[in-house]
């Protein structure tokens, strides 16, 4: 970790310095960590940018985010160690699983409960390293009745404000989404967990975000709430989902479509604008730098500022740097944008045109019964592979930083 005593007794970069013995490292510097790191991603320069060269295959992106969930899977390591050995023993072996007698429930995430640190613990797993969410936020295993153990986990919060691919697609003006935005919230953590990850259950743990539980517990906590910020009251009904994937197109959402129920819509792809690749020591070391700037986004992230600190930080810090930001933040990689319709007049509720919600969610043991007989069932007929899974490689895994090598969720 870097700290203000790590940096060389050099030139500060700003007015202020650190304190009165360690200074900033000059520009240059800094210039050559910034492209250092990018190259040791496996970026190469281009322009005033950085971009991968080559096909962007799913295994390449993994590769690209490795470090990002190293350093993850580092900072969670004292967790791990102190809750795994408990914690894995929710984790099924293949032999405990009979495909046929697949029996999903939902069970919705609690702060500080055995759930929130099994989410926790179960999320690491996952190659590219999850977000937090933020705002609204609802959060649920899938557990199967059949052996108690996990099928997957899913999370929903606060969409973003700008999402080009979205607006377009619902035919929004600005000030329709400043004023509806409410009635969506984004999939921001879906997956299935191994071994039912081999089980193409990633289907069944994705269509249970449309189920009518979720609806419920969305109403439950958030219905006639009160907002921290504008202090309204919320009346606003779910009635679209989005998501994203995480690697390239997806195999999970594509043609995911539940008779009269939950349907995965493709509506665009992002711009491959963020900011994974400039996390760990690098985003430290730019928010030191705005610090010794006295600049206010480097006080950290306070709420109600937005979903946007971190690029807010790396933006300024690079301009101050006399860097490029937009071109920096820009790293090619391209995420499929999923909707999911929650209501069948959707569109007209997020237009203004109606008020009165019309659901088409389905009870989880619908969804699931479909999902069994169309995918589940018949990969276990094919492959036997779930059967061999032992869940002590759960702990290798994830205190050896490597599961992305051994299966792939």
């Amino acid at each position: 970790m870097i700290t203000k005593e790590d940096y060389p007794k050099t030139v500060p970069l700003g007015r202020r310095d650190l304190d009165s013995s360690n200074h900033l490292p000059t520009m240059d510097s800094l210039r050559k960590a910034i492209h250092t790191h990018f190259l040791s991603l496996g970026f190469s320069k281009n322009g005033d940018g950085y971009s991968v060269d080559g096909e962007l295959t799913k295994q390449r992106i993994r590769d690209l985010h490795s470090a990002h969930r190293r350093e993850v899977l580092e900072r969670n390591r004292s967790f791990v160690e102190t809750h795994g050995p408990e914690l894995v023993h929710h984790f099924a072996t293949g032999t405990q699983i009979d495909p046929t007698s697949i029996d999903p429930e939902l069970v919705e995430v609690k702060p500080d409960s055995l759930e929130s640190r099994l989410f926790r613990f179960a999320s690491l797993l996952w190659s590219v390293p999850v977000s937090q969410g933020f705002g609204r936020r609802l959060r649920f295993l899938v557990r199967d009745r059949q052996n108690g153990c996990l099928i997957g986990l899913f999370a929903l919060g606060d969409p973003v404000f700008n999402l080009s691919a979205r607006d377009n697609w619902i035919g929004w003006t600005h000030k329709d989404r400043s004023q509806r935005l409410v009635h969506i919230m984004d999939a921001y953590v879906v997956g299935a967990l191994p071994p039912y990850s081999f089980l193409i259950c990633g289907k069944l743990v994705a269509a249970l975000t449309g189920s009518n539980e979720v609806k419920d517990a969305y109403e439950r906590k958030y219905l006639g709430r009160r907002a921290i910020i504008s202090k309204k009251r919320n009346q606003a009904k779910l009635v679209l989902l989005t998501t994203m994937s995480a690697l390239g197109r997806s195999s999970i959402y594509n043609r995911l479509i539940i008779p009269e129920g939950p349907q995965f819509i493709r509506i665009g792809m992002t711009k491959g604008f963020g900011h994974f690749h400039l996390s760990g020591e690098i985003f430290k070391l730019l928010r030191v730098y705005l610090e010794a700037l006295g600049h206010p986004y480097a006080s950290g992230h306070q709420f109600g500022m937005g979903s946007n600190w971190k690029i807010r930080v790396i933006r300024t810090a690079l301009e101050k740097l006399n860097i490029d930001g937009s071109a920096i933040l820009r790293h090619g990689i391209e995420r499929e944008v999923y909707a999911i319709p929650l209501a069948r007049n959707w569109r007209d509720i997020l237009l203004g045109n109606q008020k009165n919600v019309q659901s088409c969610v389905l009870p989880v043991s619908e969804i699931a019964d479909f999902c069994l007989h169309r995918w589940i069932i018949p990969r276990a007929a094919r492959d036997r592979h779930y059967k061999r899974f032992a869940r002590c490689r759960i702990m290798e895994c994830l205190l050896n930083g490597e599961p992305e090598s051994i299966w792939h969720i």
